[in-house]
């Protein structure tokens, strides 16, 4: 196991243990957070623990093209109910993700210290968030890192007040992804809700091939 401390560096990614977990310790500053999402590497922890960095194999992506639209979520989106806005409100998007109760789930990974982490990374122009509106109330949203020199979006979280909500988020952003020519969206890790979207696990080695192409 690695431990990070001030010099800007990351161990390489096969030197995982079996769960992904690559490093502790470091921080959480701009430059650090960019090196890590380029080396195809990202920060999960909670709170009273160190920074832990991760690179699981296999890892979730989801292929623009492959996106899967419901017929719910097609009458939905036909339905012109929602609003959506790209980087209107970052930071409500970021606090809601962190705050809204999910089913399984006791706590949440997307500590106050996270948030402001990626706040910056929005200032510096390197996250970006969409906003889902019905009536002018923010009902849902996502928010991740953008590698446009790369062509990936790493999707971080997304949050859904009312039915639908996250899920024509993520529509959008696919969309958008594939109107910029992106090779794909990172998820991560694997998630029976993303997987119902068209997400799919591949081995990490063609993750970071397709990365690094």
């Amino acid at each position: 196991m690695h431990y990070l401390t001030e010099q800007l560096w990351f161990p390489n990614t096969a030197e995982t243990t079996r769960d992904g977990l690559l490093a502790l310790g470091g921080d959480l500053s701009v430059q650090r957070l960019v090196l890590a999402y380029n080396s195809g590497i990202f920060p999960w922890y909670e709170v009273g623990l160190p920074i832990l960095w991760w690179s699981p194999d296999p890892r979730m992506v989801l292929f623009p093209e492959k996106f899967k639209v419901s017929k719910s979520l097609r009458k939905t989106l036909n339905s012109k109910k929602f609003k959506i806005t790209f980087n209107k409100n970052f930071t409500e998007v970021i606090k809601y993700c962190a705050t809204v109760p999910r089913k399984g789930q006791a706590g949440t990974w997307i500590t106050e210290e996270m948030q402001q982490a990626y706040i910056a990374l929005h200032k510096a122009g390197h996250a970006f968030s969409i906003e889902v509106w019905e009536q002018d109330k923010l009902v849902g949203g996502l928010y991740g890192i953008d590698l446009p020199q790369k062509k990936v979006f790493c999707g971080e979280s997304m949050f859904s007040l009312v039915s639908d909500a996250s899920k024509v988020a993520f529509y959008h952003l696919s969309e958008y992804v594939k109107s910029q020519n992106y090779k794909f969206i990172d998820c991560q890790i694997y998630n029976e809700h993303l997987e119902s979207l068209g997400a799919e696990e591949i081995e990490r080695w063609v993750f970071l091939e397709m990365l690094h192409e």
